[in-house]
């Protein structure tokens, strides 16, 4: 199959915008919770639909008093908090235009958004951040300098906002309101970019609306009235602010927390219902678990290993439509003895996980659904207003990303791109008729994704179109077939495949810090190792050249890693390596670290590794030569 389409289940009339959502909630007789605004001590805070529109209105209402238009646009540089939010549905409300920006930006990077947008205002969080912006207007001046509000309650915020706009009329601020409709621009996302300055993606009331209205009669059982969800992903992200405005719409409960070092305390004190996250949290949640089996050793290592394969053909028999009574049974016994613990830390009461921004491997989307949390992969791009193919429960095709959402198509083209059309789609690039030319064909958007469908309409991706390798030989390699599933084990942070133009395929890789010490002190080394000398250490390469030599039973002998170097550094946004999305730059990192890849191939190529034990194997390999009680 190389197309497929699902017809929209709703078409809202034109008129609509985002701001309708909030107006519906807050006309319910019950005045609904919608968000809950958690404190680092003492009581969280509910907040009802009623009272946030008030605050909104007020704050919007000192958008107007500012001098704010409609169609204007206004900055947010911010962490992901409750007053991101009602900063964002306050711009909405006063007809104008929010653009995000990652709280994490250079000034370089604040000043070429603020100015490409010719943005009026902005909403920083702190004094640390209104100094950025400050200091980018002095490098390159930009408008949206003279203009600038705190959200933290320190400086010229909100509440100065609001009682500045207190004489605007309601029904000045209401016609500002309506003057928007589907067509018009709701928000300008930049895409944060591998490579070259930042793309400003128009997306419209419209793309948000029908995106929202279609997608929650088909995933009802996870988003719905009451339903919980804790939001950690940067709202300058198009998957939360997707996130942000359907749970509004649909009248889920909302709480926001901006730092992930307080993610496992405040999901315990949320306890969601479902959780959002990209696949690389989900990995931590496994192999932390299993780090801590393995540090018990034993037989509780055997216990969760033994778990995990359980689970996994668990989901794998459900899928296929029958689970044999004694896999039952089997998977009664760990759960509770492992699964129900895994679900505790993650709240308690989750049942659905929502996994967007990269690729989750099959196993461990088996593995969770396994242990009673579904995991709903899904595929988009900014370009897309996030998700334009959803994997639901229903499809229940894991390891794929499931159909087009209503209202959209997906249709594969001759060299394999995924091409996307619907009403999900943006409505182009800011300022940039050029780029958007180049971004469609016949009405379709290029992706740049590679991948397949399969004979129900089933979406696979396999790849970045740009990212594929060419060897000296000539083999074409796809990088993240092998990336994904070693950047998946504990002890990696990050991995970047090379080999374009070489002899072979080779890879560079990061540990990942956190989890070093506590898998040092499981080789029976010093945990206190510094990573520069843990890199170089035998059984530090050893353990990586297991994680790779898996990785490599995916792909043919041509495509596999033949050799790697460990780095003594990580690659992270602050370094310059990664996007805010967690994405590698491949360019910048190829450039850095040329010398490392040129070590790689100044050495003759080894022969690919035979395959290494499982945890399992080599537990129950200790077990056969221990000496058991009773036993000659």
């Amino acid at each position: 199959m190389r197309h497929v389409a699902t017809d929209a289940l709703v078409d809202p009339p034109a008129h609509s915008r985002i701001t309708d959502f909030l107006l519906m909630q807050a006309g319910q007789d019950e005045d609904p919770h919608l968000y809950t605004v958690l404190a680092p001590e003492g009581a969280a805070r509910e907040v009802r639909a009623r009272e946030f529109l008030a605050a909104v209105q007020g704050v919007a209402k000192g958008l107007v008093a500012a001098g704010i238009e409609p169609g204007d646009r206004v900055g947010i540089l911010s962490r992901t908090r409750y007053e991101w939010t009602l900063a964002d549905l306050a711009i909405w409300y006063a007809g104008a235009v929010p653009v995000p920006v990652y709280d994490s930006s250079s000034t370089q990077q604040i000043a070429w958004i603020m100015g490409d947008s010719d943005a009026k205002a902005v909403f920083v969080e702190t004094q640390a951040l209104e100094d950025s912006v400050l200091a980018a207007s002095r490098e390159t001046p930009f408008r949206a300098a003279e203009n600038v509000w705190r959200l933290d309650g320190t400086g010229t915020g909100l509440d100065d906002l609001a009682r500045a706009g207190a004489d605007v009329p309601d029904e000045e601020l209401e016609a500002r309101r309506t003057s928007r409709g589907l067509e018009d621009v709701a928000t300008i996302i930049y895409t944060s970019g591998t490579t070259g300055p930042p793309k400003g993606c128009e997306l419209t009331h419209g793309n948000f609306v029908r995106l929202c209205e279609n997608t929650t009669l088909v995933v009802e059982d996870i988003i719905h009235p009451g339903a919980r969800t804790l939001l950690f992903l940067p709202l300058a992200h198009v998957f939360a602010r997707f996130v942000e405005v359907i749970a509004l719409y649909s009248g889920t409960v909302l709480a926001h927390t901006p730092d992930v070092k307080n993610l496992m305390a405040d999901l315990g004190a949320f306890r969601p219902t479902f959780i959002l996250a990209v696949p690389r949290v989900f990995e931590k949640i496994y192999q932390s678990a299993r780090l801590k089996a393995e540090k018990a050793g034993g037989a509780k290592s055997l216990i969760f290993e033994r778990a995990v394969t359980t689970a996994v053909a668990y989901s794998k028999a459900g899928q296929d439509g029958r689970v044999p009574p004694l896999l039952r049974a089997r998977h009664a016994l760990y759960d509770r003895l492992v699964y129900s613990k895994l679900r505790d830390a993650m709240g308690g009461e989750v049942t659905h996980a929502v996994s967007g921004g990269a690729a989750l491997g099959t196993r461990l989307g088996h593995f969770f659904n396994g242990i009673g949390v579904y995991v709903v992969e899904g595929y988009g791009l900014t370009e897309t207003t996030a998700p334009i193919a959803v994997n639901t429960p229903e499809i229940g095709k894991i390891g794929t990303v499931g159909l087009p959402l209503p209202g959209n198509e997906v249709r594969i083209g001759e060299d394999g791109e995924v091409l996307v059309r619907g009403t999900h789609v943006m409505r182009g690039y800011h300022g940039r008729e050029d780029l958007t030319a180049e971004a469609f064909e016949d009405g379709w958007f290029r992706t740049g994704d590679l991948g397949s469908l399969d004979e129900d309409g089933a979406l696979t991706l396999t790849g970045r179109k740009k990212e594929i390798i060419v060897t000296a030989g000539g083999k074409n390699v796809v990088p993240n077939v092998l990336e994904d599933p070693i950047r998946a084990s504990a002890l990696v942070s990050q991995v970047m495949v090379v080999g374009d133009d070489r002899p072979f395929v080779a890879a560079l890789v990061t540990l990942d810090q956190d989890v070093l010490p506590a898998r040092l002190e499981l080789m029976g080394l010093d945990p206190a190792m510094p990573v520069a000398e843990a890199a170089r250490h035998p059984k530090v390469v050893e353990h990586v050249q297991d994680i790779v030599t898996r990785a490599n039973q995916a792909v043919s002998r041509a495509e596999s890693i033949r050799a790697f170097e460990i780095l003594d550094v990580d690659w992270t946004e602050a370094s310059g390596h990664l996007t805010p999305s967690m994405k590698i730059k491949r360019a910048r990192i190829a450039q850095d670290f040329a010398d490392r890849i040129e070590e790689i191939y100044s050495r003759p190529a080894p022969e690919p590794a035979a395959a290494p034990a499982t945890p399992a194997e080599r537990i129950k390999e200790k077990l056969s030569h221990a000496h058991l009680p009773g036993r000659g």
